[in-house]
Parts: C-alpha cells; structure tokens; sequence
C-alpha cells in the first residue's frame, strides 16, 4: 500500500493590487493573508531554539532507496529530498494555495496571465557558496521539461518558455487558456545548480550528493537503510520571514524497515524519536506500555484538514477484464468494509465515497442546479447515474459475507460474460477471471485476505502475491498490475495536479499517477474547467460535478480514512502553540527541547 505526493479563507484578507504589480505572494484567486512586511507565519516559534535530531521512518512509509536524484523517472529517492533544494516561493500552510517570497523577492503576474516575472534575492547562495541567478532557475526548467519525472513534464507542459532577463530576473511565459496555476506551480519548482549539471548528468541515478541552496544537506546514508539531512549553519536564507522560526532540527534523519512490526519496536527501544502511526491495530493495541502510560513516550492525534485523497482498490481499466462496469461493480460490492472495520481496524476509520474526500468539492445527493449547468452539455457522454444521487458504496451486514451483495455480484459477473465452469468464472474463449494483488508486507495482507476470500466465492482465482519493494515500484510504474491500493492526494485548490491521476494523457505516461488508467474526453474537459476557475466557487461546483462522474465509474473500490493524524513520540519535543492548518507542521515548525533529551529515560 502506498501513499502519495496537495476552503474558503475568512474575513480581512489584503485587498488584492491592481494586475501586473509585484506581489510578495501569489495564489491562485489572488487572496494572500500575509502582508508584505510580515516577518513570519503566525503557526511558527520565531524564537525557537536550533539543534537536536529528529528520527521516523517518514510519512509515505517507503521500504528503501536507491537514489538522491528525486526528479527523474528512474530510482527511489528518499523522503525530504525536497529539503536540499529551495524554490522561488515557498507555501504558507495556513492558507489554500498561497506562496510567498524564497528565491524570489518579488513575482509580477501580468493581466493576461500568460507570464510571471520573478525577481530574485541576490544574497541567495547554492552549498558550495555560488550564487544563485536566472540562469539556475531557466537552466532548471529546461532539465525538467526535457528530461524531468513525466509527473512534473506533465504539470509545466504549458510553460511554453522560461526567460532571463537580467542575471536576478527571470520571466516564465505561458501558452493556452488554463493558465491559473502555473506560476504557483513553477514557483514551487526546486532550482538545480547550472554549473553542477554541466559536469553532472540530470538524467541518471546517483548516490552523489546533489548541490542545493536549502536549509540541508545530505549526511550519513546506506542505501535502503538511513539517510540524515544536516541542517546548514551557512545557509543563507535562514532569517527570511518564510524561514523563520523553521527549519529548527540540526538532523533530519529517515529510517528505512521492511517490516512494519519493526518500526514499532525500533520507536518504543528508542532508536526512532517519533512516528505517525498509519496502522489501527497497532494504534489500538501496540502502545500498552509503561513508557505511555508515565507520559515518557506520547501518543498524540493531530487534525487533519486536508483533503483526505482518494484511498481505493484501483482497477487497472488498461487489461481488458475490466472494461465492463459490470465488473467493476460486482468487485465493489465483494468488499465488506463494515466487517473490516469492526474487526480489523478497531472501528477508527469511516469509508471512503469521493475522490475529494473531506473537503467542499465532495459531491453529495442529486446534482445542485450548478452542477447540472456543468453536466447538461455532456450528457449524451455520461452515464445516467451521474444525474441522480452521487454513489456511495453499499452498506453490509457485517458478516463479512453479505449473502445479499454476493448474490448481486455474481448476476452482474454473469452478465458481463463470466459464467461458472465449476468454481471458476470463465469467459466466452474459456480463459479464467484471475485477479492478482501484489502485497508489501503482513499489513496488506491482512486487509486484503478477507476481500480474496469473498472474491474467491464468486469463482474468481486471486493471487496475494508477495513482491521485492524494488520490483514492486517498477511494476507499478509501468502498469504491470491487476489492482492496487493507493491513496492520491491533491491540495486545497485541486488544479494541475489532477492531470497526473485523471487525464488522458497520465494513462499513456509511464509512471503517472494516473493508476487507474481512465482516459475520458468528459474528465479531460472537467479537468480543464477545473484548472480554469475563476473562483473558489466555480472550482468547487465543477469538482462535485467531476466527482460524481468519476464515481459513476466505478474505477475503484473506495477504502477507508479518518480526519486526524496519528502521532507517537518520545517527550523530547517542543511545538508551536498553533498548528498550521493544512500540515502536520512536524519536520519544519517543531523543535527539541534540549534538557528533556538530557534526562528522558527511554524504552519500555
């Protein structure tokens, strides 16, 4: 199971000035909270003491890595690559989508929109002391466009041009209508050393040390193992208001384990000073110890209020079995989510329904009259469902064997082809309803055994198929799978990055988002419409509208998720009295207390 890598803002914004002016800040609807002259996010300590480490296993809980290059199709880098390498703007956690002032001091959006001016510091430094100009910034984009992740190629493919206009000033051009999000998304783009790759090849692995200007640099790694960020005393953009009062841990260190049993036990020993617990029995039960109960190791629930992503079961629509909806549906009423977490994951979680799960763009009931004006023009395209109550996943008894939703199943399986030849489900040329799940450890198998054994009573041979984390990555890079849990995540303003798990052209991209492999002209063009709101209003009624016809399809089977962040640490840490409202806020805002990890007895 993997899971991957983004609401209305109250009273008192700033009023917006007049298009073409600098701007400290951009977003996507103009509204900034921060004023020019801030001197830092109100969810940050500015006086927040600097030193300490902070060990986890990390957030997207990868099982190794191979590779510091994080931007190319080929290799696993590890987590908080990003940490190396500053932006032009840089995200304020505690608004939708706004960015203000890194590199760049200023970013003039002209009226058109089809270009973004940016003007940078020229005290901004790389590691190695170099300057930072233009010419790393347009240097960068052109690795990107030409040699980049298809995931980032994709999201900048309308940046038509990058410009340098002066050795601190630089102009990226736009082309096509749906220019909204482009300058948030290349002022968020990480800015490479020219000079370094003139002598380095972008487009290989490498274990070597990549050249930034962020606030880390790499330390002591072994590959599939550990790697430690090591704050930099010299980094030059330290006390920007942006920075300030982060960035606060002298190591950053990530901690690699194959099995999830280990990551438990390597927290509670010590060696991990924190984890976010993504496993409901071991919340429930793995942390009985005397170290919890005297307040020595600290389980804490931060909110989360973000949009859950879209956590499912996708179906690979590019292997012919699941072309039929048919199929689709008679896999989706096979899963007992009700059994599963009664008796799996102690109750905590609620079933997922909407591929924008806990936010305002999650369709609800029959369409709005907003919406239908969105849909009545594509009608003749859409299934009839999507004008009437958005779907929702059936309801089981709990048995864990709804004979009912079963017995549906097996008519719809029927009707699409597959008949029973014993108890085997065959199709017209004889061939047999195989389903193969490839497992990363004892977790998944324990979520997906239950749901095998149902599809094993409709006559379809399934596979829990154990699989090397490395082998497991490129097959699913290159598609070479049945079905898989993933959870996609997108931000508060879902924009660009929906081309990367929706479009057309993601299910073509080898190592796109985009697992499912749909590729409707209906979605293409709602994603458009998306991308080209002019307000958060018009972009939340065309998301419920996309969402309803996106369930409508029944390319997955929904999952599960809850509203809050489950967090294990050993009580050496010190955090902000605000958290940001859409971050954990963990690595960049908390720090170490330094008396406490004097006398902090550790272990159970």
């Amino acid at each position: 199971m993997r899971h991957w890598i983004p609401a209305v803002l109250a009273l008192g914004l700033l009023a917006l000035p007049a298009a073409g002016e600098p701007r400290h800040g951009i977003s996507a609807f103009g509204d900034l909270k921060y004023p020019p002259d801030f001197k830092h996010f109100d969810y940050v300590n500015p006086e927040a003491p600097k030193g300490g480490r902070i060990a986890s296993r990390g957030i997207l809980a990868r099982d190794t890595f191979n590779s510091f290059n994080g931007y190319i199709l080929k290799g696993d880098p590890p987590e908080n690559i990003g940490l190396l390498f500053d932006t032009l703007m840089t995200r304020a956690n505690d608004e939708p989508d706004a960015v203000y002032g890194l590199v760049a001091k200023t970013a003039e959006l002209t009226p058109d929109k089809k270009s973004v001016t940016f003007q940078l510091r020229e005290e901004a430094r790389f590691s190695d002391g170099t300057k930072l100009t233009a010419e790393d910034v347009c240097d960068t984009f052109r690795l990107l466009s030409t040699q980049g992740h298809e995931r980032i190629r994709i999201v900048i493919r309308d940046v038509e041009k990058c410009d340098v206009l002066s050795p601190y000033e630089v102009r990226y051009s736009f082309k096509g209508e749906n220019t909204r999000d482009l300058p948030l998304t290349i002022a968020e783009l990480p800015i490479f050393s020219k000079a370094y790759y003139a002598t380095h090849d972008f487009s290989k692995t490498t274990l070597d040390e990549p050249l930034g200007s962020g606030p880390y640099r790499i330390g002591n790694f072994k590959p599939g193992q550990y790697v430690s960020y090591m704050r930099r005393i010299d980094y030059w953009g330290a006390d920007l208001p942006v920075n300030k009062g982060r960035w606060n841990f002298d190591e950053v260190r990530m901690e690699y384990f194959k099995d999830r049993t280990a990551v438990v036990e390597a927290l509670k020993s010590g060696v991990l000073d924190l984890h976010e617990e993504m496993t409901s029995r071991d919340w429930a039960t793995a942390y009985n110890t005397k170290s919890v109960a005297e307040g020595r190791l600290i389980r804490e629930v931060l909110p989360d209020n973000t949009p859950s992503g879209a956590q499912g079961l996708y179906f690979n629509l590019r292997r012919e079995k699941f072309q039929d909806i048919r199929v689709r549906k008679a896999l989706d009423l096979a899963f007992d989510f009700e059994w599963m977490n009664a008796n799996l994951f102690y109750g905590a979680y609620q079933r997922t329904t909407s591929f924008f799960e806990n936010s305002a763009l999650m369709a609800k009931g029959k369409p709005s009259p907003e919406e239908l004006k969105i849909l009545e023009p594509f009608r003749g395209e859409l299934r009839s469902e999507v004008f009437e109550d958005a779907y929702v996943p059936p309801v089981s008894d709990g048995s864990g064997q709804d004979r009912k939703l079963l017995r549906q199943a097996s008519e719809l399986l029927a009707a699409a082809g597959w008949k029973r030849q014993g108890t085997q489900l065959v199709n017209a040329k004889g061939e047999k309803f195989t389903l193969e799940f490839l497992i990363d450890g004892p977790t998944s198998e324990r979520i997906l055994a239950p749901y095998a054994k149902n599809l094993r009573l409709l006559g379809i041979d399934v596979t829990l198929r154990g699989i090397d984390p490395v082998q497991q990555e490129q097959r699913m890079k290159e598609f070479d799978f049945d079905a898989d849990i993933a959870r996609l995540v997108g931000g508060q303003t879902p924009g660009l990055e929906l081309k990367t798990q929706l479009s057309s052209e993601s299910a073509k991209a080898i190592g796109s988002y985009n697992l499912s492999g749909i590729a409707l002209p209906v979605v293409d063009a709602l994603i458009d419409r998306m991308i080209a709101a002019k307000s958060r209003e018009e972009l939340m009624y065309t998301g419920r509208a996309l969402d309803r016809m996106l369930r409508a399809e029944h390319i997955w089977v929904s999952n599960w998720g809850k509203a809050s962040h489950w967090i294990v640490h050993w009580d050496i840490f010190e955090k902000p009295q605000i958290k940001p409202e859409y971050d954990r806020g963990i690595i960049d805002t908390w720090w170490v207390n330094a008396e406490k990890v004097k006398t902090l007895k550790r272990g159970n």
